[in-house]
């Protein structure tokens, strides 16, 4: 459909959320329940998108930022029906609008791909389901003699018959907009809310000639729409367990798909094995033959093929390269890079540096806003002393420098190529090539000295 207009109902209070937050900002795999929506929306390609937003005020929008979408404010909730009117003066007067729900966030492209197929402008489309239990949704109800749609009931104004009804509207519809510009404004509140509601206009379509056609979603989950925390717990597993499917589908080794976490986009190339309970946030990248070890986070990260991050390891925003070890217990901060075949260990912190191809530092260090060369090694208990209190300094540690345990190499300095560094000092001026360097103090042994001793009582 070339003209194509989306409107995304998002005006909801949410109270059974008991949050001031508004429902359509709480989070799900990372990213707020609207953003899943809209992410839909736009693969679609229409013509313009509008979100009726009420509830939490100027936050939905604020917190979405983008500047295409037609933010329509609805003062007063007063029903889907009176939503969607206040969107009327923004919708085209010719092509479809499909109406979409800002607390329904796993519905997928297919199948409103083909909600859309069915819908002219001269015949409306609904998306229906069968439920067991459709506690809670408006019933479709057909002629018997035809099956034709002849209208839509809400539950609270059912008749016991027809809260037999198994097949539910799931709020999700194509309006054709020429109808959509007569029938709108006819809507009456005379309910048992007192709200206009959008289903009505099903009924006015069928008074008026018009088809109703109905479409199915392939996953019964798609409709599932968040109302409490319990949804929202809910529907974020089934999130994640499609996406650990879709992953295994693409020959990824997950070790327990029940026990994987994707808050954003995960990328992997070919072998990748990844063992549980891992979280993967934002974008991240893991090449060929990467193995991500148990209870590891990675936010925003590259990982290129061969590396291996061990257990319980955090990185964030940063690149690792080719044949790479880190961890366990690692954290690599925001601004590192690791070159092929760096070795981070265990109870290593490094930020804002480089490390150079071949160097290691596998032991209880900080490396902090430093450039590390090739082939050096960082002995355990060392730290990059960067920052005086106001200012982050630079720590310049060239190639095959050796760095002995408990040192504190205090920057500004440079350390030059070929340096040893003595165990045990600390480092404040520019050392020379080839040479070992240390400071010590000259070491004592105080005769007469007792450790002391807890009395015995």
């Amino acid at each position: 459909m070339t003209n194509l207009n989306i409107v995304i109902l998002a005006a909801g209070v949410g109270k059974r959320m008991q949050s001031s937050q508004p429902k359509v900002l709480h989070v799900l795999a990372g990213k707020p329940l609207l953003g899943h929506v809209l992410d839909v929306a736009r693969a679609l390609s229409p013509k313009k998108i509008c979100v009726v937003y009420g509830h939490g005020g100027e936050r939905v929008p604020r917190a979405i930022n983008d500047s295409e979408i037609i933010w329509v404010k609805q003062e007063v909730q007063l029903g889907t029906g009176h939503a969607l009117l206040q969107t009327l003066p923004y919708l085209d007067t010719e092509g479809v609008t499909l109406v979409l729900l800002g607390d329904v966030p796993l519905i997928k492209v297919d199948t409103l791909g083909r909600l859309i197929a069915k819908a002219t402008e001269n015949n409306f489309a609904l998306l229906t389901a069968e439920l067991d239990a459709p506690l809670g949704y408006g019933r479709i109800i057909r002629n018997e003699a035809t099956g034709t749609i002849q209208a839509i009931v809400e539950e609270k104004d059912a008749s016991k018959s027809q809260l037999e009804i198994q097949e539910i509207n799931t709020g999700i519809m194509v309006l054709p907009n020429s109808y959509l510009h007569e029938f709108l404004p006819k809507l009456q509140n005379k309910n048992s809310q007192s709200e206009y509601y959008l289903t009505d206009i099903i009924e006015m379509a069928v008074e008026a000639g018009l088809r109703v056609d109905a479409s199915y979603p392939v996953h019964g989950w798609e409709i599932l729409g968040v109302n409490s925390k319990a949804n929202l717990a809910k529907l974020e597993r089934i999130n994640q367990r499609e996406y650990a499917n879709e992953l295994l589908e693409q020959g990824v080794m997950i070790t327990d798909p029940s026990r994987i976490d994707v808050r954003g986009q995960l990328v992997c190339g070919r072998n990748v094995e990844i063992d549980i309970n891992c979280i993967f946030e934002g974008t991240v990248h893991l090449g060929d033959d990467v193995k991500i070890g148990a209870h590891c986070i990675l936010r925003n990260v590259v990982v290129s093929s061969g590396t291996t991050i061990f257990p319980f390891s955090l990185i964030e925003n940063a690149e690792i390269g080719k044949n790479c070890h880190v961890g366990p217990y690692s954290r690599i901060r925001p601004g590192t890079r690791l070159y092929d075949e760096a070795h981070i260990g265990n109870f290593v912190e490094v930020k804002n540096s480089n490390i150079g191809m071949g160097s290691k530092a596998n032991h209880l260090s900080y490396i902090g806003d430093a450039i590390i060369g090739t082939k050096v090694n960082i002995g355990a208990g060392t730290i990059t002393c960067n920052y005086d209190g106001a200012f982050k300094h630079q720590t310049i540690i060239e190639d095959d420098v050796f760095v002995g345990s408990d040192t504190q190499l205090v920057a500004p300095i440079r350390v030059a190529r070929g340096s040893t560094i003595g165990a045990g000092s600390t480092i404040t001026r520019d050392t020379p090539e080839d040479q070992l360097t240390l400071s010590r103090s000259k070491q004592v042994s105080v005769t007469g000295w007792k450790r002391p001793k807890k009395n015995k009582t």
